[in-house]
């Protein structure tokens, strides 16, 4: 039950010790400041990492081709490799198990784009429908490439929310004409990308399209696939090996040859991305836990030290009839209350500073620092049981002092 007489007596001891209560309250508030601030800027961390892979599928794969740099059968380095639609065929005859999504790619830039008096650069890639997942790319109007348009070579595009905001403004851009270097093509799908504004600046039309109007002689720019899920991560990058490797045989490349062939395996990045995200946290999670323990230490010799600082007093109060259990539980009152208060400014204290330094911190990559309420709050309830074992064993120790003891000591 409610006890006002023992809160107005601890109310009347904090205000007669405000030095004392104010030491201990600024040693639990300066420990959830830290954590707070420490947990904060690894979310920041985190967050910087996790967007840097958000526009692309885990278990993405892109294939470009560049010029050879060595000699190889004959044929002299400095070779430009050109992949073709035959290519297409060869990887899909080859690696059909392997493979989940599948896409060739034709890419143009700074392709002209103009909308009655809007007009922009973009660029425009054909691809097929399978290239969707690849991109993470979220239909928000309209839909996204058909079979059907590759296979009728249809001047059809989907267009990301950024193009539909720069040339059509708060208006829907499905259905309407956009003409793309001279060649009217008619938006059938606007999409949102999570990878952000760059990843929502392109334009997509179908690879036949495309190809027949940029690459007439059956060339295309690169590939971009996603490997089997059900491949561990060591038979993903086995597969891409292989891939590699059979590609080089038919270009007749070099097998050490690094530059005319490159292969991007988003699975490798997101793994070592992943490894360096946990070893963060480990990281960050034990310096926390130190800090704590620096708090945790800090109020229990606060405590000792109010105890002993307090042993003739209880012993007056037990020469006047007070219980050892009301003697211990004032003092676990007063402890867990300035441990609960303080804790919970050192809270506010550091969510608000997180708040306020936030956008600075982007720079150093450092992107949207906060702490989930709920770890703080553990902390903070952790501090608070330590506060009270601390309180509790020099009070009980004080407790069980003679009355006379109590009064002679100095």
């Amino acid at each position: 039950m409610f006890d006002l007489d023992r809160w107005q007596e601890i109310f009347q001891n904090i205000s007669k010790n405000k030095l004392r209560t104010v030491l201990s309250g600024f040693t639990i508030a300066f420990a959830i400041l830290l954590f707070t601030l420490l947990f904060g800027v690894g979310n920041g961390l985190k967050n910087t990492f996790a967007e840097q892979f958000a526009g692309d599928a885990e278990n993405s794969v892109y294939i470009r081709s560049g010029r050879t740099s060595k000699p190889y059968k004959g044929l002299q380095s400095g070779r430009r490799i050109q992949f073709k639609n035959d290519d297409t065929k060869f990887i899909n005859e080859n690696f059909e198990d392997d493979i989940q999504y599948f896409s060739p790619n034709i890419e143009r830039f700074n392709v002209f784009a103009i909308y009655k008096s809007e007009q922009n650069n973009y660029t425009v890639r054909g691809v097929y429908p399978d290239y969707q997942p690849l991109e993470s790319a979220v239909i928000q109007d309209g839909r996204f490439l058909s079979y059907l348009d590759l296979e009728k070579r249809a001047k059809v595009i989907v267009i990301g929310r950024l193009v539909e905001e720069d040339l059509f403004g708060a208006k829907h851009a499905l259905g309407k004409n956009i003409n793309l270097g001279g060649i009217s093509y008619k938006v059938v799908g606007v999409f949102n990308d999570p990878g952000g504004d760059n990843d929502e600046r392109y334009i997509y039309t179908p690879f036949t399209t495309s190809q027949g109007i940029y690459r007439k002689n059956g060339e295309l720019d690169r590939f971009g696939l996603t490997f089997n899920p059900k491949l561990s991560p060591n038979q993903a990058l086995a597969f891409t090996n292989r891939l590699t490797k059979e590609l080089k045989n038919k270009h007749n490349i070099h097998p050490r040859d690094q530059a005319a062939i490159r292969v991007q395996n988003y699975a490798e990045g997101t793994q070592a991305v992943n490894g360096l995200m946990f070893g963060l946290t480990v990281m960050i999670l034990f310096i926390g836990i130190g800090t704590l323990i620096a708090g945790i230490i800090g109020i229990s010799n606060i405590m000792v030290y109010i105890v002993k600082e307090r042993t003739k007093e209880l012993g007056i109060r037990k020469a006047l009839g007070a219980t050892p259990k009301s003697i211990i539980g004032m003092i676990m009152m007063e402890s867990i209350f300035i441990t609960a208060l303080s804790g919970y400014a050192g809270l506010l204290l550091g969510t608000s500073v997180l708040k306020l330094i936030g956008p600075t911190l982007e720079e150093y990559f450092i992107k949207d620092p906060s702490v989930e309420t709920s770890v703080v709050v553990g902390a903070t309830i952790m501090l608070v049981i330590a506060g009270t074992i601390a309180g509790y064993l020099p009070a009980k120790r004080a407790a069980r002092i003679k009355p006379i003891v109590a009064l002679r000591d100095e």
